[in-house]
């Protein structure tokens, strides 16, 4: 077995365990405590976090990881996990469903295998870069559709006064059929699914990207940064339909 089939198997079977920890928390009392970054962790996260990070020591000890909540072991090892236990704690806090936990593979860290697993649907979509599985059948994003019939969706709208101009992503909203704040790992995994055509995040870190890459790609999609550049090294994303992606990052800079 290689080793992304191998790989794509332990998270298909370490899914059930996250899924208890989240969901043990989720609509329940907990503490709510804020990173020197401003951005809200919880037990949940970081039970969740170190769950994956004991699975993969054992099954995969030459790998390495790095995860939000607990930092980055074996920095240099050819092979890394990156974890994000609940991407859109937010949401998971505010008793929003639109939460999620993602898991990528690299390899020299360039992204080979990606996972969005949404607990409270219990749905797993995995990508590795030629396609993409969503609960075992596989997805496509549509190859074109004018942007006045699109649904464009970001995170969170105030982000842009922090990090870009607004002004682009003001006249994207303008020019789509729908724009909606359906936002974290769940817009991508709208975008993939073809539920949605462009997802847009000004400010983007390497657990919240990586394992959407593989998976936009797999879809049949585009997914750069802001500027249409390669996304592993930037610091947004923008995923879409392949036809739309000149326009957006055009409209999106201008």
């Amino acid at each position: 077995m290689d080793i992304i089939k191998k790989s794509e198997k332990f998270i298909e079977d370490i899914i059930p365990g996250i899924r208890q920890i989240v969901l043990k928390y989720y609509r329940s009392a907990f503490d709510v405590e804020v990173k020197t970054d401003n951005s809200p962790v919880t037990i949940a996260d970081r039970e969740a976090e170190n769950f994956i990070r004991e699975k993969i020591m054992k099954t995969f000890p030459e790998h390495g990881i790095i995860g939000e909540e607990s930092g980055t072991w074996r920095e240099d090892a050819e092979y890394k996990w990156i974890v994000d236990p609940i991407d859109g704690t937010k949401s998971f806090i505010s008793n929003a469903p639109l939460f999620g936990t993602l898991i990528a593979l690299t390899k020299n860290n360039s992204p080979v295998l990606g996972c969005i697993y949404l607990p409270v649907t219990n749905d797993i979509l995995v990508g590795d870069n030629l396609q993409a599985r969503l609960n075992g059948a596989p997805v496509k994003m549509p190859e074109h559709i004018a942007l006045e019939n699109s649904i464009v969706l970001t995170t969170d709208y105030r982000d842009f006064a922090r990090y870009k101009p607004r002004g682009g992503f003001d006249r994207l909203m303008s020019a789509c059929r729908l724009s909606r704040t359906w936002g974290d790992c769940f817009g991508y995994y709208l975008v993939a699914a073809g539920k949605a055509h462009v997802m847009v995040d000004p400010a983007m870190s390497v657990w919240d990207k990586m394992a959407l890459i593989p998976i936009i790609r797999g879809a049949g999609g585009v997914i750069t940064d802001f500027h249409g550049n390669a996304p592993e090294d930037g610091d947004s994303i923008v995923a879409c339909v392949k036809s739309l992606h000149p326009q957006v990052i055009q409209m999106l800079n201008s």
